[in-house]
């Protein structure tokens, strides 16, 4: 493995293991009950979000359903404001209003999130038209889950991205479920990537967990429609490894199998990328103090969101409409 290959592994291993331990240390403090938003977390899913945003440039442009932790720290790195939002804290530009569900950092590309299900997709279509009413080379990337795909909004926007051939990459991240409910018991069809390519809409999937593969292909879309304006439509496949919302597992809950889970755990993304950097030549004392570095910078994050105060209630009443 060359040189430059080695450093791309490397920093795609950054992003995954930050992404990972920040939501195992929001796991060991949310009982604490300081954290006050709903979690809905990204263990299982960090390749997508990593190997997709790696590929974009700073001044792209993303923007993600209500599990966003994974595409905001792939995005700007910004673990301080991931924290201080989580604590409803004053150094939060958000100052505690969007908690988990609502994050948003414009200035480094990442345009917001939205609970209820695919009402994001359209606003991230209207955004990518913009930039090219504007000839602005940003590219607008819109992530959801596979449940998206259900709602008139999804099918709306991929029309409308087709039909004016507007430079917007949809990014489905497929776990086969809605909430509990499976696919068989919601879809009249069997295949979403077959209806999509019936519009004049690239299509590109995958059902690996490497981060790099997501990472080749998304390089691959980005580069495409930076030549080609058009529509571009990625569907990655993957095993939510949480409960849809909160910090524990439901292997009780009856919807799925922990022996569906132990499948997926052997192909898990993060201890893929780190065998894979072992096997490169890249030493394990370079790995380790990599991991080290980032747990400092989490551990900080987390103390000086713990130490500062809390949004006062004047803030309640601004950066609202009425």
């Amino acid at each position: 493995m060359s040189e430059e290959k080695k450093e791309l592994n490397l920093g795609l291993y950054r992003k995954l293991y930050l992404i990972r331990k920040c939501e195992e240390k929001i796991q060991e403090y949310y009982p604490e009950d300081e954290m006050k938003t709903p979690m809905h977390m990204s263990m299982g899913a960090e390749a997508i979000a990593t190997g997709v945003c790696h590929a974009l440039s700073n001044a792209d442009q993303i923007f993600t359903t209500y599990r966003s932790h994974a595409g905001f720290l792939a995005k700007t790195g910004d673990v301080e404001e991931f924290f201080s939002e989580m604590y409803s804290k004053d150094t939060s530009s958000l100052k505690g209003k969007g908690g988990s569900m609502h994050l948003c950092l414009p200035d480094k590309g990442f345009m917001g999130t939205s609970a209820i299900v695919s009402a994001h997709i359209p606003v991230a279509v209207g955004c990518a038209w913009a930039n090219k009413v504007k000839k602005s080379a940003k590219v607008v990337v819109v992530f959801f889950g596979d449940g998206a795909v259900d709602e008139g909004a999804f099918w709306e926007s991929l029309n409308t991205a087709s039909l004016m051939q507007i430079p917007v990459i949809f990014v489905c991240e497929d776990n086969e479920l809605a909430v509990h409910t499976v696919v068989k018991e919601r879809r009249g069809y069997d295949s979403i990537t077959r209806i999509v390519r019936e519009f004049r809409c690239r299509v590109i999937e995958s059902n690996s967990t490497d981060v790099e593969k997501i990472y080749n292909l998304a390089s691959k879309a980005i580069a495409g429609i930076r030549e080609k304006p058009e529509p571009c439509f990625m569907n990655f496949k993957y095993y939510r490894y949480l409960e849809h919302v909160g910090i524990n597992y439901d292997f009780d809950a009856g919807y799925r199998s922990k022996k569906e889970f132990e499948r997926w755990v052997k192909k898990d993304p993060v201890s893929i990328q780190r065998s894979k950097l072992l096997k490169s030549g890249i030493s394990e004392k370079r790995i380790q103090k990599t991991e080290d570095d980032i747990e400092k910078r989490i551990v900080s994050a987390i103390k000086n969101a713990k130490n500062a105060e809390l949004s006062g209630k004047d803030e309640l009443y601004r950066g609202v409409f009425q």
